[in-house]
Formats: C-alpha cells, structure tokens, sequence
C-alpha cells in the first residue's frame, strides 16, 4: 500500500511493517497503526509514522544511544498487552523534540515507546516514580 508521509512524500509500505498501538497514543487515541521508516541512511534517528495522517510523525530513537543507563521494569499489564515473551522482542524508543542547534534537543524518557518488534504491537508507557523527565537534554549525553 502506498501512504502518505510527512518527511518522505509518498511512500510504499506492506502491511506487516505496521506496527499497532491498540489504544492510540495519548493525544492521539484515534491513530492506532504507524510504520518506522529510516530519517536518513545512517542517521540513528527513525520517524514513526502515522499509517493514516500524513502530518503526524514522531522523530524517536533507541534512548540507548544517548543514556547507557537507562532502564525500567514493565508492568505486568503491558507485557500482557503487547504479547511479550522474551525480553529479546522488544524495542524501546524515545520520542525526541529536535532543537536548533542541536545541542538543545530532548527525549521524552518518562513515556517512551515499547514495541514487541515480533508481533508488531506498541504502547507508549507512563513511568511512575521515575528520575527521568519529558525533555532530557540529548546533547551532551552522547557517546
């Protein structure tokens, strides 16, 4: 099927590519399926992008990249959610707000996104009682 993309035009997808978030993302509870495409060829950045409104696409990656530390438990409800059988499934991402320079760019590492890359299920999770925030600084934790 061919979409319609923010930051690529018109682009051809297959059906498996899509990933489903069964209960939308908060604010957006009515876009449920949404594909990764590349940003660049060898940027770590990766859009996550709606499968059905071509303006809303999320600039995410691994926060792993930036913050080696970064970790969480899942709750049980969402390992049950999105299916979750071996820890080897699963892809963590960080919704990034990009910044001039860039330097001043942030992750959101209190709701990042967690993908069961095996069944293709996603949700963006809530962390309670967590040290981290909504716009971490992205520039200075690079290694």
């Amino acid at each position: 099927m061919i979409i319609k993309t923010k930051y690529h035009g018109e682009t051809q997808i297959q059906e498996e590519q899509m990933i489903v978030f069964e209960n939308g993302l908060p604010g957006f509870t009515d876009e449920k399926k949404f594909v990764i495409l590349p940003l660049s060829e060898d940027s770590p950045f990766i859009v996550l992008q709606s499968v059905q409104t071509e303006e809303l696409a999320f600039i995410v990656a691994s926060p792993f990249i930036f913050f080696k530390d970064y970790g969480f438990d899942l709750d049980e409800t969402t390992v049950e959610l999105l299916e979750i059988e071996s820890a080897e499934d699963v892809e963590v991402m960080a919704i990034l707000t990009i910044e001039e320079p860039f330097e001043k760019s942030t992750a959101n590492l209190i709701a990042p996104i967690v993908v069961n890359r095996k069944k293709m299920l996603a949700k963006q999770v809530t962390l309670h009682d967590s040290p981290y925030q909504t716009k971490h600084p992205i520039g200075g934790g690079a290694c």
